[in-house]
């Protein structure tokens, strides 16, 4: 049997009943939906996973894909043997599939990476000298960070913007006032923060008439939203596998080939050298590859994460984002209602609530401290969320309009020395999240806002947890 063949045949189609509710139930099953996890009040319950924005769940059928291929697991590109050749062929249609999943354009190339923040490093180190950057503040620090290391580069941090008009008219001020010079627009697709979808078609038109060059940060969107590179008009786009239901380690820059084409290898090694040879002088001449991807994915590449990439995308792409799209929005929809009827819920939003946005929520409660609500949450109800920063400190900071919060049982795990305890709650779901997960968190938030924790909390190494009894 093929490679192929024995992934088809293990590929799960099985889904979830329903819920009892009137939401269908979820458009793909998931690893870990039926995992229970104990209370700190006694007895068990089934894990609510609601923290999809910081890495999301397996698909079920991902699993099934790698552990169909291990069996047949080889080196790949040098090996003369079969199952070197069966996995080099894999490598290489994986990387056709996501190229074909983002709607890539003929030259683009698509290079499989670590993560987002590798992905953007690596486009970073690449960048022509004195490359002007521009990205907004409300970015996560993995698009704020890298530039800083670029060769002569200049970053231009623009401020918050109220409104997707207002954030296309500021950076097309910018670049207008910008000197000539190769020039770079960073942007998210949608905020890890507050799910809202940013405006990528026009920021990429603004960028292209002033001459720049756009990346996007897929990282949130691509999980939640068809993305298509043509039609977008963006030059790169950066993403992460452990965000698009499949396991760690892998993520994917793809784009425009030049600039990467034209730098120094990403990292020097086997696999980046067409050749090596060592002069009279005992000094060493390495000759690169041209191609950015073989160029730039030194080393053996971790096949294993790329297929499990591929194995996601084709999943998504089969179940169509149209469902996708309808299960989440169902899903907000419920979020937001119940957490309405909270009078101390604040929502945080850039763009006022009725923007559009993926399946992400951020807010704060008066009277808690967000890490002690978050702990409880995990503790008493068997419900994971994140609360914190966010990896995007401005961001954050900006919202909560600088006030700092009462810390309450338990300080914030991001606060430092001389610096007030902001933080909030994200919840975070997606194709795997059943509606009963929502009703209980909102259930849950009610409760512990109404009666209060029914357990005592510290801090501990930075963390809010439960004082043992």
């Amino acid at each position: 049997m093929t490679v192929s063949a024995a992934v088809s045949a293990a590929a799960c189609t099985t889904v979830p009943a329903a819920d009892t509710c009137d939401i269908p139930a979820p458009p793909l099953p998931v690893l870990g939906r039926d995992v229970s996890v104990p209370l700190v009040t006694g007895g068990e319950v089934t894990y609510a996973a609601l923290d999809y924005a910081a890495s999301a769940p397996a698909l079920q059928r991902v699993w099934d894909d790698v552990a169909a291929y291990a069996p047949y697991y080889g080196s790949v590109h040098r090996g003369a043997g079969y199952l070197s050749q069966l996995s080099t062929e894999l490598f290489e249609q994986s990387r056709a599939t996501v190229a074909g999943f983002l709607g890539c354009r003929p030259t683009d190339q698509v290079i499989f990476t670590r993560s987002t923040t590798d992905s953007l490093n690596l486009l970073a180190a690449a960048l022509p000298e004195g490359t002007q950057i521009f990205v907004f503040e409300t970015e996560h620090h993995a698009a704020l960070l890298p530039w800083q290391r670029a060769k002569g580069a200049r970053v231009t941090c623009l401020d918050a913007p109220r409104t997707p008009e207002q954030a296309v008219a500021a950076l097309d001020v910018a670049l207008h006032g910008a000197p000539k010079g190769p020039k770079l627009v960073c942007v998210t697709g949608a905020s890890n923060v507050t799910g809202e979808v940013w405006p990528v078609r026009r920021l990429a038109a603004a960028a292209h008439r002033h001459g720049a060059r756009i990346v996007l940060d897929a990282a949130q969107l691509v999980p939640h939203r068809a993305v298509n590179v043509a039609e977008l008009d963006v030059d790169w786009v950066a993403f992460s596998g452990h965000k698009l239901y499949a396991p760690f380690g892998a993520g994917v820059l793809a784009g425009r080939p030049d600039w990467l084409r034209d730098a120094e290898p990403y990292l020097a090694g086997g696999g980046a050298t067409r050749t090596v040879v060592r002069r009279a002088d005992g000094q060493l001449d390495a000759e690169w590859h041209g191609a950015p991807a073989a160029r730039h994915e030194a080393g053996s590449p971790n096949v294993i994460g790329a297929y499990a990439v591929a194995a996601a995308c084709k999943a998504l792409a089969e179940t169509g984002f149209d469902r996708l799209v309808d299960h989440e929005r169902r899903l907000l929809g419920l979020l937001r209602e119940g957490l309405a009827e909270i009078p101390e819920v604040r929502v945080l939003s850039l763009f006022g609530e009725e923007s559009d946005r993926v399946g992400v929520l951020t807010f704060v409660v008066q009277g808690w401290n967000s890490s002690h609500l978050a702990a409880a949450l995990s503790a008493e109800y068997g419900i994971g969320v994140r609360d914190g920063l966010f990896c995007a400190h401005p961001l954050v900071r900006h919202l909560l309009g600088g006030e700092a919060e009462d810390p309450g049982a338990c300080g914030s795990p991001d606060s430092a020395p001389g610096h007030p305890s902001f933080n909030a709650v994200r919840v975070s779901f997606g194709v795997g999240t059943p509606a009963e997960h929502i009703r209980r968190f909102t259930r849950a938030v009610a409760t512990l806002v109404r009666d209060g924790a029914a357990w005592t909390y510290h801090t501990e190494a930075g963390r809010c947890v439960p004082t043992q009894s």
